[in-house]
């Protein structure tokens, strides 16, 4: 009994040996051998048309974080006939192994948004090491100037456009965020179209700025929405509070700062045609700046003030698109999911997006008309 028991743990044991000497060593390389990929950049290339410059923003290591007064970084920049060419030869450009396990900036010029944009885009989201973490931003000139941009506050071992996007810096109602993953779910999906934020720099490159965006639409020149509509985007489809609006009204002029704000919507449809869209925003803020003494008793007053002055910059925003035939909110989406079993869906919504009207609810509920002592 015993000899039976000892065969039945034995002879698992040297199948197990067995197959571990048929496996292939890993390739682990130190990570002294490595140099960390922290921002690429793709621009047109400055030589021949149809093909890239490909910029590569490394990280470069140091011993002690506390005794580096500024950040350290090199740059490899090639072009070739596409993305994977160029980078492929950036590789014969340093002794180490390039490591793309830690991008977070994907910037890409804002002239190849145009006509290509899943071209240039299809070798980021082919790789595995950068699908979930790697965000996208347009280049408003040159996505390499953009990436060689070195703010003054800028620390050691770390990157200023990456705090831009993923909330541990600044946050912003003016900052769309968006992952590579979500520009191409967007970008090959019917009833919606992509948002990129547009990045910019300062005449000497010590500034980045972020407060624009573009809605991306394949064949078709991207539209530009300015500082207050890409605010009023973020209102819609992010729920984000944080901005102010300036009201005036009998000789006095206040600035109300919203706090939070919820927004619900719906597609009201008749015989399975789409004929409106109902919309209602809540709110919640206080009175920051005013020129003149506020009394908490008209409350009510400044509410309606703000719902107004609310109501008319999302209605510009709405219409704005709207004339575009662009759907950056995803109106058209939320319409596939009510008849997915309905033929001729998005014929039926693409014929009517245009001409719907929008019936726009506003609630804002001020708090109080701010702290004075």
């Amino acid at each position: 009994m015993y000899f039976l028991d000892r065969r039945k743990v034995v002879f698992p044991c040297v199948i197990f040996i067995q197959c571990i000497l048929l496996l292939a060593g890993c390739g682990f390389k130190d990570i002294d051998n490595r140099l960390f990929i922290i921002g690429i950049g793709v621009d047109p290339s400055e030589k021949e048309e149809g093909h890239y410059k490909v910029t590569l923003k490394l990280s470069i290591p140091v011993g002690s974080i506390k005794q580096e007064k500024k950040p350290s970084y090199q740059y490899l920049v090639h072009e070739g006939e596409n993305i994977e060419e160029a980078i492929r030869i950036l590789e014969t450009h340093t002794d180490k192994t390039l490591e793309f396990g830690h991008t977070k900036i994907i910037m890409v010029n804002e002239a190849l948004l145009e006509n290509n944009i899943k071209d240039v885009m299809d070798y980021f989201v082919r790789r595995g090491d950068m699908q979930l973490i790697a965000w996208v931003g347009a280049a408003k000139e040159s996505a390499e100037e953009v990436l060689r941009a070195e703010p003054k506050a800028e620390e050691a071992v770390s990157t200023s456009l990456a705090r831009f996007f993923d909330n541990t810096g600044t946050e912003s109602p003016y900052i769309v965020s968006t992952f590579m993953f979500e520009l191409r779910r967007n970008s090959h999906s019917l009833g919606i179209d992509p948002v990129l934020p547009i990045v910019e720099t300062n005449d000497d490159g010590s500034q980045l700025i972020v407060n624009k965006s573009l809605i991306v639409q394949e064949g078709r020149v991207p539209f530009e929405l300015s500082s207050r509509l890409t605010r009023e985007y973020n209102t819609l489809a992010n729920d984000l509070g944080g901005y102010s609006y300036k009201i005036e009204f009998e000789g006095n002029n206040i600035v109300v700062n919203i706090g939070k704000t919820k927004v619900k919507y719906k597609i009201v449809t008749e015989n399975k045609k789409p004929t409106a869209i109902n919309m209602k925003i809540e709110m919640t803020g206080e009175i920051i700046e005013s020129d003149k003494d506020l009394s908490l008793n008209n409350l009510e007053k400044y509410n309606k003030l703000a719902e107004d002055e609310v109501k008319n910059h999302v209605l510009e925003f709405l219409t704005t698109v709207q004339k575009e035939n662009l759907d950056p909110i995803g109106f058209g989406l939320k319409y596939r999911t009510m008849h997915i079993n309905t033929k001729d869906t998005m014929n039926k919504w693409n014929e009517s997006y245009q001409e719907l009207p929008f019936d726009l609810k506003v609630e804002v509920n001020l708090k109080s008309t701010g702290t004075i002592e």
